[in-house]
C-alpha cells in the first residue's frame, strides 16, 4: 500500500511539472508594440545618409536589414536567416517584416526593411509551446505507462491468479496455494482464501476418511452376514431331507427362499462395497460352456426357467462372478416378472451370447439406460418389492472386469438381460 502512495505522488508530480512548464511558456510571450522612435530614427539615418548608402552603419539599429529603391532594386543587403531570399517589399510583407518608407516631402526615396522583434519572440515562444506540449504529451503517457504497470501487476494479475486459484477449487484441486508477493495491496483477501482451500482440503480429507472406513464396515459387515445366511441355507436342505411333515417342509422351503434371497442382497452389498474400495476382482480361466446349465440350474429355486441348447465351445470367466450376475437377474425376473423365463444361446464374432428374457411388464424405454447404474430402481414397477438397486450395477461391472458386456433390452413383452461372454 506504501507503494502504491508513492506512485501516484509520483504521478501526480510528473503531471505538475508539465503543467507548471506550460504555463511558464506561454506566459514568457509579451506582445510588444512596434517603437516608434527607433523606426522614425532609422528612417532619418537612412534619408540622411541616402546619397553615401553604401558606408550605412546598419548594425546600430537592428541584426539584418535590406534597403529597396523607389524602383524596388536593392541598394543595400545586410540579410541573414530571417531576411534570407527576400528580393521584394511583398515578400518581406509576406514574411512578416517591418517595411519603413523613407520619403523626402512627398517624393518616395526607398524602403527599408527589417525583421519584427515581436514576431521573432512569437515564434520562439510557439516553437517553445510546441515543444511543452510534446514533453507534456510524454510525461503523460510515462505516468500512464507507471500506473497501468502498476495496476497491471497489482490488481489485475492478482485477480487472474484468484479467477484460476477458484477454478482449481471448483474443479476438487486443493493442493495449490494463491502465490502473491508479500507486499500485494490484497494481501488479507487473498490469505482468507487460502485459508478457505485449506479448509476444504482437510474438510475433504476427513470425509474420505469417513467415506473409506463406512465402505470397510460395509464389507466387514457383509462377509461376516455371509457366515450365519450360509448356515441358515444348509439347516434348511439338511431338514428338507430329514422332515417328512408337509406343512414343516412348506416353511423350511421359504425359510430357505427368504435366505437365498438375503444372501443375494449381502453379496451385491459386499460386491458394491469392494468396488468403491477398488478390491473387487475378478480371475478368468477357461471353462466348458455346458457350466452355463450348473450355473443356471443353482439359481432357478422355482423352476421357472426354460433353457435351450448351448453351443460346444471353451469361454473365458470367473465361475464364481458368472454365477453371482446370472443369479442377479434371474432373481430380479422372479421379483418383477414372476413368469417363465427363456434362457437361450447362440454364438457371434468371437463371443457366446446368453440372452436371459422373462414375460413381464419390462421396463419403460426411458429407464432402460438407467437400471444398470448404482442404486437405481424402476419407478414403474419396484413398488411395494424389495431391494437395493444393485443386482445389474453388481452385473453390468463384473461382465466389463471379464472382458465382456451386459446389454439390456425391451422387447415386445417382458424384459431381456443379453450376457456377452468372451470365447478362449
Amino acid at each position: 500500500m506504501k507503494f502504491y502512495t508513492r506512485l501516484l505522488l509520483s504521478v501526480t508530480a510528473i503531471i505538475v511539472c508539465g503543467i507548471i512548464l506550460f504555463i511558464s511558456i506561454t506566459f514568457s510571450y509579451r506582445g510588444n508594440s512596434t517603437n516608434v522612435l527607433r523606426v522614425n530614427d532609422i528612417t532619418q539615418t537612412v534619408k540622411e545618409q541616402w546619397d553615401n548608402i553604401e558606408y550605412f552603419d546598419y548594425r546600430k539599429f537592428s541584426d539584418e536589414m535590406i534597403i529597396f529603391n523607389s524602383d524596388e532594386f536593392i541598394v543595400y543587403s545586410r540579410a541573414g536567416n530571417v531576411l534570407k531570399n527576400v528580393n521584394s517589399v511583398e515578400e518581406a510583407v509576406n514574411k512578416g517584416c517591418l517595411c519603413l518608407s523613407v520619403s523626402d516631402g512627398s517624393r518616395l526615396m526607398g524602403t527599408v526593411i527589417i525583421p519584427d522583434p515581436d514576431k521573432m519572440k512569437y515564434d520562439m515562444a510557439k516553437q517553445k509551446l510546441i515543444a511543452a506540449a510534446l514533453i507534456m504529451a510524454l510525461l503523460f503517457i510515462l505516468a500512464g505507462a507507471m500506473y497501468g504497470s502498476y495496476v497491471h501487476r497489482n490488481i489485475i494479475e492478482p485477480f487472474k491468479k484468484m479467477e484460476r486459484f477458484a477454478v482449481n477449487v471448483a474443479m476438487g484441486s486443493l493442493d495449490e496455494p494463491v502465490m502473491l508477493e508479500r507486499n500485494n495491496m490484497f494481501g488479507a483477501f487473498t490469505e482468507s482464501f487460502d485459508i478457505m482451500r485449506e479448509e476444504l482440503k482437510r474438510s475433504r480429507q476427513i470425509e474420505n476418511e469417513l467415506k473409506q472406513k463406512e465402505k470397510e464396515m460395509i464389507a466387514s459387515l457383509s462377509h461376516d452376514l455371509k457366515t450365519p445366511i450360509t448356515g441358515i441355507k444348509l439347516l434348511c436342505e439338511l431338514l428338507s431331507v430329514k422332515v417328512k411333515d408337509e406343512y414343516v417342509l412348506d416353511k423350511v422351503s421359504n425359510i430357505h427362499q427368504k435366505s437365498e434371497q438375503i444372501n443375494i442382497l449381502v453379496s451385491d452389498l459386499l460386491s458394491s462395497a469392494l468396488d468403491d474400495l477398488g478390491e473387487m476382482s475378478v480371475s478368468c480361466c477357461d471353462e466348458q460352456s455346458d457350466i452355463l446349465h450348473e450355473l443356471v440350474a443353482e439359481h432357478d429355486s422355482r423352476g421357472l426357467v426354460r433353457e435351450g441348447e448351448i453351443p460346444p465351445c471353451l469361454i473365458q470367466v470367473d465361475r464364481p462372478r458368472l454365477s453371482q450376475v446370472i443369479g442377479n437377474i434371474i432373481s430380479n425376473s422372479y421379483k418383477y416378472a414372476g413368469t417363465a423365463i427363456d434362457v437361450s444361446y447362440k454364438t457371434n464374432d468371437g463371443c457366446l451370447e446368453m440372452s436371459i428374457r422373462d414375460h413381464g411388464k419390462g421396463v419403460p424405454a426411458d429407464e432402460i439406460d438407467l437400471i444398470t447404474n448404482k442404486f437405481y430402481r424402476g419407478k414403474s414397477n419396484s413398488s411395494g418389492k424389495d431391494g437395493s438397486g444393485l443386482g445389474l450395477y453388481i452385473a453390468r461391472e463384473l461382465m466389463d472386469k471379464m472382458n465382456g458386456e451386459l446389454i439390456c433390452s425391451c422387447p415386445s413383452d417382458g424384459f431381456c438381460a443379453t450376457l456377452i461372454i468372451p470365447l478362449s
